[in-house]
């Protein structure tokens, strides 16, 4: 559903940000994406979701390229920032209605998702509210609840934990495990490794711009937590 050939990111003066990156993410995954700050990640997911423009190589989204079918690609994905940038003059239910119009939401699909997710986040009573006046933590919940209302075939996330409370974490990852059953993709970057090795299949850990290893999760971390492995091998690539 997702791979990346060969990307390569560099800005000012020449410096490589992110340095021949491969790998692949398919239907059923739920994929980790893990390194230092600055290692790269957001640079990557940007460059996915098309918002970052890129050097070499290329990124495939079923199998059609984002540089080529830009929009063909973005109507199949969803992208969750960790700080998102909301229009916060609207209301809540105003701000999803506009998402689902861009993706073609049909109306009665629109009211059962919206209903179903914001139940489950309960944000529900606070969706005729400006968006100006929620917390930090609500805004992340309408986030992601547009981010699901088209029902993605891939969903790109950028620290999707960060704001929420237990509760709604607890939420996102069933409503996760519960996606990639039904064949959704999903790629995210996290600083909390215990939530990855529990959560993921798959894993890819970056170092300054290169994956230093990548594979199936139980193949990686074996009889040893991700937390050790992770240690491990930054220290070792270090040396």
């Amino acid at each position: 559903m997702l791979e990346l050939k060969n990307y390569t990111k560099s800005y000012v003066k020449g410096k490589t940000i992110v340095d021949n990156l491969s790998l692949k993410v398919e239907k059923g995954d739920i994929y980790a994406f893990v390194g230092h700050n600055g290692a790269g990640k957001t640079t990557t997911i940007k460059s996915i979701v098309g918002i970052l423009e890129f050097d070499k190589g290329d990124i495939l989204i079923d199998n059609k390229s984002i540089k080529k079918n830009e929009i063909e690609c973005k109507m199949k994905m969803a992208y969750i920032p960790d700080n998102p940038d909301l229009y916060e003059h609207l209301k809540g239910i105003s701000y999803l209605n506009f998402i689902a119009d861009i993706y073609k939401v049909s109306k009665e699909k629109r009211e059962e998702l919206i209903k179903k997710y914001a139940e489950k986040f309960e944000l529900t009573k606070n969706l005729g509210d400006p968006i100006s006046s929620y917390s930090h933590g609500m805004k992340q919940k309408l986030a992601i609840i547009s981010a699901l209302i088209h029902e993605p075939k891939l969903l790109i996330l950028d620290e999707p934990f960060v704001g929420l409370d237990p509760k709604a974490s607890h939420t996102l990852k069933e409503i996760m495990k519960e996606m990639v059953k039904e064949g959704t993709a999903i790629f995210f970057s996290t600083h909390v490794l215990e939530v990855a090795e529990k959560l993921c299949n798959k894993i890819a850990i970056i170092k300054e711009g290169k994956i230093i290893v990548e594979g199936k999760m139980k193949d990686i971390i074996k009889d040893k937590s991700l937390e050790d492995i992770f240690m491990e091998l930054v220290d070792e690539k270090s040396n």
